[in-house]
């Protein structure tokens, strides 16, 4: 379900730039600028300046009207160590946060803290940049200064920065927020700075009892959500939904409560409510184009495809997520059977993550309505347009003509693709494929094994090789061998698995092979590996367990050639 939100992120800003004059500013002078500068530092009550520092200052800001924030940063941080000035060391902060300049933004705001310890922006400023450079009881300092002067403080900011350092440093921490909740037991930002170091120790529950305990009245959506997310971890998630549910009684406005609300209404599968919730959050924000696309998902997993259509067109009328939602109107439109519009749709689409599928449902459709000419110069002009893609758009085209039965057409195009780009490895092995669809054994050996001479751990061709020559041919110890090596290579890949567990079905050893194949299908029941177990347990007369096998995949892939023919070669020998 993480698609509806692949395009919804929640960030974290910490930012206290000052953006600087701008440049059509640039003609003040200089006597304007100083008196700017003095009202600055006139207002943090400073000393007067010295000649040079007065006039390293008017630099600084001359060179800011001109966008040489680089020579103001170098100035303002140069003079807020010389004076200890509160308004210069501030001044120094915001340019050097502005650029980027870590360790001047932490001198300075170390500055500005120490200069102006009754300024709690300072206190809480110095404390994050600490925190930034790892100095968490420094920064736990300044922060409790805050704290205690009951300003808005940012023990989470902390938190979040030391979940992800080593153990003894989250200890320590812990151990701190420990000694300030004896203090402020009802702190909502420290019970959440707890929970969060405690749940990335790998202390869920005790993270999760710490917020239950609270009083309701105490609880602020941050930590709600919180809770609720904990509870999703420790797969409790029935249990949010009624914490939720009851936080937006009393923060109807509060987005983030209503997104983590729809995101679990949909986890659950509770799709009609989770799409009354985005309606409600397009309500509040009806220029969100991501709440706009995720309604549109929602509606096509709800097989409404009008409402879907009438989403997506609006993103395009509105030049948002252009790709995704001609894809996606592309799928709708099929659906809806309107295949000329469909195909336009997915045409539209320009290379992006929805390009190559776009592509495969345009020849699918092609194909379906037995239109191989305007294929054929589809995929041709895509080519030229989009050479970097050749290979892909190869791929595509001669895979779709040999699945639809078009083998020697599929033939002709993956040749042609070789021509282009001889000795490129997924184009050998598709050729190899193809080979195998037209009887052609000594081409697909030929291809596997050009494949494998150039890269000896390539386990897809080893398989691949091994699994025809165990199937088609007598050399089975050869195949044996084969699959062995690609199984050391990929242990837990179940279509080795299966390979393995008919090659020694081939090789007489039941026993093996049933225990194989059940491990195959253990992960992955898929047809054909249930055409070769149930054979296998039918050949020890185990009908019985054959048929409910067989039974399970033909309800997932009731049409799979090697299945029907596996069930009717045997169960017509039946007495």
């Amino acid at each position: 379900m993480n698609k509806y939100f692949s395009l919804i992120s929640i960030s974290l800003i910490l930012s206290g730039c000052q953006a600087f004059t701008g440049a059509d500013q640039s003609q003040t002078d200089h006597s304007t600028a100083v008196v700017a500068t003095q009202t600055e530092v006139s207002e943090h009550g400073t000393a007067d300046f010295t000649p040079e520092t007065l006039i390293s200052l008017l630099s600084a800001e001359i060179a800011g009207q001109r966008d040489r924030f680089d020579i103001a940063s170098d100035h303002y941080s140069e003079q807020a160590q010389i004076t200890g000035d509160p308004g210069v060391a501030e001044r120094a902060f915001r340019i050097a946060e502005f650029l980027g300049e870590e360790q001047r933004a932490l001198n300075s705001a170390l500055i500005w803290a120490h200069a102006a310890p009754e300024n709690l922006e300072a206190q809480r400023y110095a404390a994050i940049q600490l925190a930034q450079a790892q100095r968490f009881d420094e920064a736990l300092q300044h922060m409790e200064k805050v704290l205690v002067a009951q300003g808005d403080t940012q023990f989470d900011f902390l938190a979040l920065t030391a979940a992800q350092s080593d153990d003894k440093t989250r200890q320590a921490l812990l151990q701190s927020f420990d000694r300030l909740l004896i203090k402020h037991p009802h702190n909502q930002q420290l019970l959440f700075s707890k929970a969060i170091l405690l749940s990335q120790d790998g202390r869920s529950n005790e993270a999760l009892t710490l917020l239950e305990d609270q009083p309701k009245k105490y609880a602020v959506p941050a930590t709600l959500l919180l809770r609720a997310r904990l509870l999703n971890q420790l797969e409790r998630t029935e249990e949010a939904l009624p914490l939720l549910r009851n936080a937006l009684k009393n923060h109807p406005d509060d987005t983030r409560l209503r997104m983590t609300y729809a995101r679990l209404l949909i986890e659950l599968n509770r799709l009609e409510e989770a799409r009354a919730e985005f309606l409600e959050l397009l309500q509040q924000s009806p220029n969100d184009d991501d709440l706009r696309f995720s309604l549109a998902l929602i509606n096509m997993d709800l097989n409404a495809w009008q409402e879907a259509q009438v989403y997506l067109e609006e993103l395009l009328l509105r030049g948002s997520h252009l790709n995704a939602a001609y894809f996606h109107l592309g799928r709708v439109l099929e659906e809806l059977d309107d295949i000329p519009n469909s195909l336009d749709a997915y045409k539209a689409v320009e290379p992006s993550e929805s390009y190559l599928a776009a592509q495969q449902r345009i020849i699918y459709l092609l194909l379906t309505q037995k239109n191989r000419s305007e294929d054929t110069t589809h995929f041709d002009t895509q080519r030229i347009e989009h050479p970097n893609l050749a290979i892909q758009l190869y791929l595509i085209e001669t895979e779709s003509l040999a699945s639809n039965n078009q083998v020697e057409m599929a033939w002709l195009r993956i040749n042609q693709a070789l021509d282009s780009f001889a000795d490129d490895p997924s184009l050998l092995y598709t050729r190899a494929m193809i080979a195998e669809k037209r009887n052609d054994l000594q081409q697909l050996e030929q291809d596997l094994r050009l494949i494998i001479q150039r890269n000896p751990n390539n386990a897809m061709a080893l398989n691949a090789l091994g699994y025809t020559l165990a199937d088609r041919t007598d050399r089975l110890e050869e195949a044996r061998q084969l699959i062995e090596q690609a199984h050391e290579l990929e242990p837990n890949d179940a279509a080795i698995t299966d390979s393995l567990g008919w090659v020694y079905y081939r090789l007489g050893d039941l026993v093996t092979a049933e225990r194989l194949l059940r491990e195959a299908f253990a992960s992955f029941a898929d047809a054909e590996v249930a055409a070769h177990l149930g054979e296998v347990l039918w050949l020890q007369n185990k009908h019985s367990e054959a048929r409910k096998i067989w039974n399970k995949a033909l309800k997932i892939q009731p049409k799979d050639a090697v299945l029907l023919e596996t069930i009717q070669r045997l169960t017509q020998q039946e007495p």
